[in-house]
């Protein structure tokens, strides 16, 4: 399968799911930007439709991810292990996953496979909304606008109204022109295990061809005694799913490693 071209429209897609187990299981296993002038638009307006743009991107089609995760120990720059895994959405609500492959520490393929089985029992509607964008799970401030992968972004504050492992306290980017969330970064607001002094989670998202999601995610945990241990993932492919039966599974990357 060749690589896809990213484009820029906005197509329907999933609204992103904080992971609670991925903060809880690292324990046992920066964009550069300029703060531009006042918006024009008030802070209420932009959480406004920020809100009514998450709403309306809903999947409406069944569609398949591949997603390679990647588990590292302190500051080694060589992995401890590397999972690749197959994610299969069916809207509204059901996902399923299967591991095409797992190298190095069995680890990380138990970490991949309590945090899918999180992301599976987290689909359901009720659950997402707990952890969606909204005014209410969060506070907002203004912060400023910046360049984000070219595209300008309001940058907005975030306040967890209530202490919850699956809430982020940070920044949001959220495009000008879509009101759709790029990127979220910062610190777990709270960390279910005596282990985790701390997490920093750093989540990107962009659109695959009509397709609004997370393409990327690091977090790194500060464990006690044995140091930090990061967690990545990024996508491989992405396939709709008419394509699936006809197209296999093959090593093209949409998405250039960083």
């Amino acid at each position: 399968m060749h690589p896809r071209i990213v484009r820029r429209k906005v197509g329907t897609g999933k609204c992103w799911v904080m992971n609670g187990a991925l903060i809880a299981l690292l324990g046992s296993v920066g964009v550069a930007q300029q703060i531009g002038p006042a918006s024009s638009m008030s802070v209420d307006d932009i959480i406004q439709s920020m809100q009514t743009a998450q709403a309306a991107v809903r999947p409406q089609v069944s569609y398949q991810v591949i997603r390679e995760y990647r588990l590292f120990s302190a500051q080694d720059s060589k992995p401890d292990s590397e999972v690749v895994a197959e994610v299969n959405f069916r809207p509204p609500t059901s996902k399923a996953y299967r591991i095409q492959r797992s190298e190095g520490s069995n680890r990380g393929q138990q970490l991949v496979r309590r945090i899918l089985d999180h992301e599976v029992e987290a689909s359901s509607a009720e659950n997402k909304a707990g952890r969606a964008i909204t005014r209410d799970n969060y506070s907002f401030d203004y912060i400023g606008e910046a360049m984000l992968e070219g595209q300008p972004c309001y940058v907005l504050g975030l306040k967890p109204k209530r202490t919850d492992k699956n809430l982020i306290r940070g920044k949001v980017w959220v495009d000008q022109h879509s009101f759709l969330v790029r990127q979220i970064d910062g610190e777990a607001e709270k960390t279910p295990s005596w282990w985790l002094k701390s997490v920093r989670i750093k989540l990107e998202f962009a659109d695959l061809d009509g397709m609004w999601m997370q393409t990327r995610m690091e977090a790194v945990a500060d464990v006690r005694i044995v140091g930090a241990r990061t967690l990545t993932s990024r996508i491989l492919d992405y396939r709709k799913e008419s394509e699936v039966a006809t197209t296999p599974f093959t090593a093209a990357f949409i998405l250039p490693k960083r």
